[in-house]
Order: structure tokens, then C-alpha cells, then sequence
């Protein structure tokens, strides 16, 4: 999606009759084929004879099996990116093992800080590894591989392995292990609940504000708003009790609705925000002024595409709706050369797959 987002022709190769579970298809085509026919091999190898960029996520070897590993495609198309999209990567004694986000984020170390204390290690939902160290460090790849293409004319095959990208995401919680910001405990470093000045609270409507004021000049400013309100008794950024910090905190904030808070820590440096749901985000002030999101086909939000580059900035997609399996298969075939009968002739054996043009209602 990032990809289509800022102009590049995705084609998503689907199974014919598939159960439609992309909800990143924005902007994407489909073509649905059946992979278990000769035919059907042969059309990917025409679509990848002139294509830019492959991205499979299949584990090691499938792609080979169906005569579709990279030395066979790059043979044909030597500038060809062939990117692969794996949870352990292409190597390894967990390479051909069944995995999900929770796994590879098990195994990078990074899921063991992440929970209150005295909890179990809590899951980012399926963040960290899925779209973080996966979709994007893939996507960023796929970029930089494009970049050196330009020197030496040359594909190259992407080993992304979710397991290592989201580690590489974590590289900074990785060196600065020696910095002050860690205790060594879950739930009680610096970001992830143990100082009270960098916490979440519930407030009077069962609602969430954030603090985050690190700095003693923003700790500072916080206690001048709470004053400002009339509140007393804030705590000291530097107590010899944290945790009675931390439930003098919560008390404070429970003494004030969301919508009261927002209104006294708007405009100022006190690092104080709403937690907001997905409802809302698109709804507040400042993300509404920025466009931070829009409406998709259905009228509903999506997160608008980032960043925001200057001179080229990404297409305006919105009210384009995600392709049905095989909504697209005639046209691109028509794309890669195959003549009418040809066409008819592949969705006549099955080989090819195409819907209807879908009812709008």
C-alpha cells in the first residue's frame, strides 16, 4: 500500500474464489490465477519479465517449488527487486516454521520490556513485527534496492525477515542499555510506566490523558497548569517514593473529564495529550487542520499516506475502493500482451479468474 500510495502500479497476484482479507489494498489491481497450472506459472513469469519489483511472503522454498525462485526470475528479468517477506527469513533453524507478530517479537529481545510490572510481557497488538519491522523495513528495501539499481542496472533478492526488522527497529532500546532510562525491571524504566511524569490516567469520564513531561522545564510547565486549575499537593519530579508519585498523579487526573483536561493543557509545553480511539484521532483539532486522515470509499477513516514529500507528494486515493479478487485480471493481461482470444481462452480453462465489474450500491 505504501508503494500505490505514492505512485507505483501494484499488481496483487491472488487465488481465484480467495476469501477477501486485504485490508491494505488501496490503490492496488488484482489478477487471480491458479498457480497450479502450467498456464497460470506462465503468466506470472510474463508479468515478471517486465515487472520492477516481486514481493512474496510464502516460507522458503514455495516460490522455488512452483518454478518462481529468484534464479529463475532474475534469470529472465535481471533487473528484477524480488523481495521476500518472511517471519525468520530465508535461513535458519526457525526459517520454515509457522509463526506470527507475537513469535517474532518474542525473539528479538524486545518483547520481554514491553507490560506493567508484575504482568506477563504485553503485545504492541501486531504492530512491532507485521508492519514495522515487516511491511515497512520491506518496503524501505525495496527502495534502497531501486536507488542501486540505478548504478548497476542489476535486481538484487531482499531477504526481509520480520523478526530482524523489528529488532532493527529496537536498535536504539539495544545501545542504550547503559543509559539511566533503564532499571533493568519491566514496567519500571522510564517509558513504560515506572516515573509518574511519563504515564497514562484515567480521568473523571473513564477517559485517558497522557503525561510525558521528561524535561524539568516541561515537568515545570505541568505544575503551573495543574496550579493554574487549582489543583495542590502536585508531586515533586524527583521523589524518594515513586509510586506514591504515581497515585498522587492519578488521583489529580481523576479529578477532571477528558474534554476539562484538554482544555487547561492545549497550547502549552506540559507534554500533556488525550489518548484518543480510532474514532476520534480523525475528529481532534490539530489532526482535522493537517488532514492526518481521510475518508476512504466506504466514508469511513483511513490514516492519510506519510510523510508528506514536498514536490511529489502521495496520489489522492481516497475514495478509491480495495480491488476484488480478480477484479482486474482482463486488463492487465490485455497490459502484458495477451490478445482476446488468448484472454478468453485462459478463463475459459480456469487458468484466470475475473469478477464481474462489482455492483455499487
Amino acid at each position: 500500500m505504501i508503494l500505490s500510495d505514492f505512485g507505483a502500479d501494484v499488481i496483487r497476484v491472488d487465488k481465484a474464489n480467495a476469501p477477501p482479507l486485504d485490508r491494505q489494498g488501496r490503490g492496488k489491481r488484482s489478477i487471480a490465477l491458479n498457480l497450479k497450472s502450467p498456464e497460470g506459472i506462465a503468466v506470472v513469469h510474463r508479468l515478471c519479465s517486465k515487472a520492477d519489483v516481486l514481493i512474496e511472503p510464502f516460507r522458503p522454498g514455495v516460490m522455488e517449488k512452483l518454478g518462481l525462485g529468484p534464479s529463475t526470475l532474475l534469470s529472465q528479468n535481471p533487473r528484477l527487486i524480488y523481495a521476500r517477506l518472511t517471519g525468520f527469513g530465508q535461513s535458519g533453524p526457525y526459517s520454515l516454521m509457522a509463526g506470527h507478530d507475537i513469535n517474532y517479537v518474542a525473539l528479538t529481545g524486545l518483547l520481554s520490556l514491553l507490560g506493567r510490572h508484575g504482568s506477563n510481557p504485553i503485545p504492541p497488538q501486531n504492530l512491532l513485527a507485521d508492519f514495522a519491522g515487516g511491511g515497512l523495513l520491506c518496503a524501505m528495501g525495496i527502495a534502497m534496492a531501486l536507488f542501486e539499481r540505478e548504478r548497476s542496472n542489476m535486481g538484487q533478492i531482499i531477504d526481509a525477515s520480520m523478526v530482524e526488522g523489528a529488532a532493527y527497529v529496537g536498535s536504539w532500546i539495544f545501545k542504550s542499555q547503559d543509559m539511566p532510562v533503564w532499571s533493568g525491571v519491566r514496567g519500571k524504566s522510564w517509558f513504560d510506566g515506572g516515573l509518574h511524569y511519563y504515564e497514562t490516567y484515567k480521568t473523571k469520564d473513564d477517559k485517558y490523558m497522557t503525561v510525558g513531561a521528561l524535561e524539568p522545564q516541561f515537568y515545570q510547565e505541568l505544575i503551573n497548569q495543574l496550579a493554574n486549575a487549582g489543583v495542590e499537593n502536585v508531586p515533586d519530579q524527583f521523589p524518594n517514593d515513586l509510586e506514591v508519585a504515581n497515585n498522587q498523579m492519578a488521583s489529580i487526573f481523576l479529578q477532571k473529564t477528558q474534554a476539562e483536561w484538554q482544555a487547561i493543557f492545549d497550547q502549552t509545553d506540559a507534554c500533556v495529550t488525550p489518548v484518543l480511539g480510532l474514532g476520534d484521532a480523525p475528529l481532534h483539532q490539530h489532526n482535522a487542520f493537517r488532514g492526518s486522515f481521510i475518508r476512504n470509499a466506504k466514508g469511513k477513516y483511513d490514516p492519510a499516506p506519510a510523510p508528506r514529500l514536498s514536490r511529489t507528494p502521495a496520489l489522492d486515493l481516497g475514495n478509491i475502493e480495495e480491488p476484488s479478487i480478480g477484479e482486474n485480471t482482463r486488463e492487465v493481461l490485455v497490459e502484458m500482451g495477451y490478445k482476446t482470444e488468448e484472454i478468453e481462452q485462459l478463463i475459459q480453462d480456469k487458468v484466470v479468474h475475473q469478477v464481474n465489474s462489482r455492483a455499487k450500491l
